[in-house]
Parts: C-alpha cells; structure tokens; sequence
C-alpha cells in the first residue's frame, strides 16, 4: 500500500475529518488493502457484487461503492442503480467513517436513513468494519 496514502489516513484519523473529500481518501486505501490483503481478496471473492450510494446531505457530497465479487472500487457522484442508498448528515457520516459512530445505533435513532437492500448495507459496514481490523494489525 502507498505509505504516503497511509500516513495521510492516519493523520485524518487522529485529527478528524475536515471535509467530505478526505472520505475519498479512506475509500482510497480500503481500495488499496482490498487488492493487495489476502483476508480481504478472499472474503470479497466471497460477496455478490452490489453498488451502494452513500450521501452526506448538508454536504451535498455523494459518492458510492462498488464491492464484491474480488471488486472494491468507489467513486466521487451518483451511481447507476444502486442496490442501496446511505443517507446521513457530516457529522454521523465522517463518524461513521472513522469508527467513532456505531452505524446500526444512528440507523435506530435516525440520524442514517437507509433505503434499498439492508442486507447489502450491512455487508457494506462488515466489511469496512474488517478491513479496519485487519489495518490496525498491520
């Protein structure tokens, strides 16, 4: 993995997040580790393939993940036919990103709207949460 992508990560996750761009950053390096860790290849190998969008809505930022099926790729825009839609404001959103906010408690009290396939979404917030784990091992 790029170590200068790491070190840049690591700098947003000690200081926060300072806009919806550095949410890119992070899906850049989920990107990188999925391609290049074998944990991840094989458990990717191992999830049909779906698109979700996700949006910041006081933001006005979106962007969305492709994953599964050995693919983890992601992009800056709306998606075609997303199997699921993630909706949440800055603050729950970067939250979420950085494991600061459990995804399943901001569903419940409301502050992340979910439309679309559930079961997707919470593959989506597994596997993120994996590759998390497996990056604080490294």
């Amino acid at each position: 993995m790029d170590e200068n992508l790491i070190k840049e990560v690591s700098k947003i996750m000690e200081g926060g997040m300072e806009g919806p761009e550095d949410i890119l950053i992070l899906n850049e390096l989920f990107k990188q580790a999925s391609s290049e860790i074998e944990d991840l290849k094989e458990e990717l190998a191992d999830i049909n393939q779906f698109v979700g969008q996700m949006i910041i809505s006081d933001k006005d930022f979106k962007w969305w993940v492709k994953m599964g099926d050995g693919v983890y790729d992601f992009n800056k825009g709306e998606a075609e036919d997303p199997s699921f839609t993630m909706s949440a404001n800055w603050e729950t959103m970067s939250g979420m990103m950085i494991g600061e906010i459990d995804g399943t408690s901001a569903y419940m009290s409301g502050d992340l709207q979910i439309e679309g396939d559930l079961q997707n979404t919470i593959a989506y917030g597994d596997y993120l949460g994996l590759v998390a784990d497996i990056l604080q091992e490294e």
